[in-house]
């Protein structure tokens, strides 16, 4: 139903703000989460199961972080057939992020300019919304992602306790944890991509990572999410340091800096982080370049710039195993999930 209906949607919800749009669809997806109606957005898929960090993924096509921040419609994203879901960006700490308008819309190039920062109920607001989820009898049983990041407020040396706070909390629960320095939108995040920050971060996840999994009796894996804005060289210098470290994926990538194709749009200089078509070879390539280090079997996820199966099978061919979309979904709604799954 949703599939026909979401053109006509997505007229109307164009008409209004981008945020205001956004928290406004996931209220209504909040209130279909459980609910009856749930029938009324849900899409029948194909399985094309992928293995992958020692998950069974029912389909390669995911949900990347941001658009759920705080956990709030996980079973209603799951209806319209992603084969898993990625939460969050969460923090320690709760955060109304950036002063508004800070979310735009470049339609002349299916993009979106954001810089929301890290707006989130805080961690421990995210763990109780998926505990309830997941004791819940109908509740979502799927691959569950959860993204953490860092307060604004927490100083750049004082980081990674953040980060180590957030994969302490949300481990039990998650099915994987995505660590996210690459958000352009807070100050001095994307410094953590290499040098000493790096370094020091990594090698202090590793430990707790070891150090829950023998608590929890289970082995969550980590993996990092990376910017679309580093050389190649500094991308080898990355991947280096993850198989160094021992972490266990990256995704690649989040929202570019550049503005090289929206400049002369309406919003296209607004600052904050592109995603959408604009992004798509930029971050294809980036994939190309850690594949050019890491062993064929080393998981990556591609996301940047998805919005149709060719661009996804593109991804797969640079070398990503699995694929994650959110700006294309915002433009064509569930139909694009459907398309890309029965492609593969």
């Amino acid at each position: 139903m949703i599939v026909k209906l979401y053109p006509i949607m997505r007229k109307a919800l164009f008409s209004k703000d981008a945020e205001w749009s956004h928290d406004f669809t996931l209220r209504r997806l909040q209130q279909l989460n459980h609910s009856p109606l749930r029938c009324l957005i849900k899409q029948d898929l194909p399985t094309k199961p992928v293995e992958l960090l020692g998950l069974s993924f029912p389909n390669p096509v995911g949900l990347a972080a941001g658009l759920d921040k705080n956990a709030t419609c996980i079973n209603a994203f799951a209806a319209m057939g992603f084969g898993f879901i990625e939460v969050g960006t969460v923090t320690p700490k709760p955060q109304a992020g950036n002063p508004k308008p800070r979310m735009f819309r470049l339609p002349e190039q299916q993009a979106l300019i954001n810089r929301m920062g890290f707006n989130n109920d805080g961690v421990d607001a995210l763990v109780e919304r998926v505990r309830a989820e997941q004791q819940r009898p109908d509740g979502y049983r799927g691959i569950l992602g959860i993204n953490i990041g860092k307060n604004k407020d927490t100083p750049e040396e004082q980081g990674h306790l953040d980060y180590l706070y957030c994969l302490e909390r949300v481990y039990p629960y998650a099915s994987y944890v995505t660590v996210n320095i690459s958000s352009p939108n807070t100050p001095g995040l994307r410094a953590f991509q290499q040098g000493d920050s790096l370094t020091r971060l990594l090698s202090e996840l590793r430990k707790k990572q070891l150090e829950l999994a023998a608590t929890n009796e289970r082995y969550v894996p980590i993996l990092v999410k990376i910017a679309p804005d580093m050389t190649r060289e500094q991308t080898h210098s990355f991947a280096h340091a993850i198989q160094e470290h021992q972490l266990d994926g990256v995704i690649a990538t989040n929202t570019t800096l550049d503005r090289e194709q929206v400049s002369h749009l309406a919003h296209g200089s607004e600052a904050g982080g592109l995603s959408g078509q604009p992004l798509t070879s930029k971050s294809t390539e980036v994939i190309r370049w850690l594949r050019e280090v890491l062993p064929a079997e080393f998981p990556i996820i591609g996301a940047g710039g998805i919005a149709s199966a060719e661009q996804a099978k593109e991804k797969l061919a640079a070398g990503a195993q699995l694929v994650q979309i959110y700006t294309g979904f915002i433009y064509q709604g569930p139909a694009l999930i459907k398309e890309i799954v029965r492609s593969l």
